[in-house]
């Protein structure tokens, strides 16, 4: 495989896993309600991105970090939404 293509596939990779997150933000924003989403998982989730930030940072790989960042950031946003939004319930 050329280092174009493998560059395209990380490129691709990177665009697809962090934007898969943005349609679950959106809904939990829009309903208020984030009860169907396991706060396990969530925190399970933002420790493995936040291992691959540091992984990106000591590989010198931007995309790496870049990507995983802005995972990073989408998720906590949704953990933040849950619970806030279960307080709220309450």
């Amino acid at each position: 495989m050329s280092d174009l293509s493998v560059k395209f596939f990380g490129y691709l990779a990177a665009i697809l896993t962090t934007l898969a997150f943005l349609p679950q933000l959106i809904k939990t924003i829009k309903t208020k309600k984030a009860e169907d989403v396991s706060l396990i998982t969530l925190i399970m989730f933002l420790t493995g991105v936040f291992s691959w930030i540091i992984y990106g940072l000591e590989i010198s790989s931007m995309p790496i970090v870049i990507a995983n960042l802005i995972t990073f950031l989408l998720n906590l946003f949704i953990l933040i939404s849950k619970v806030y939004f279960s307080k709220k319930q309450l």
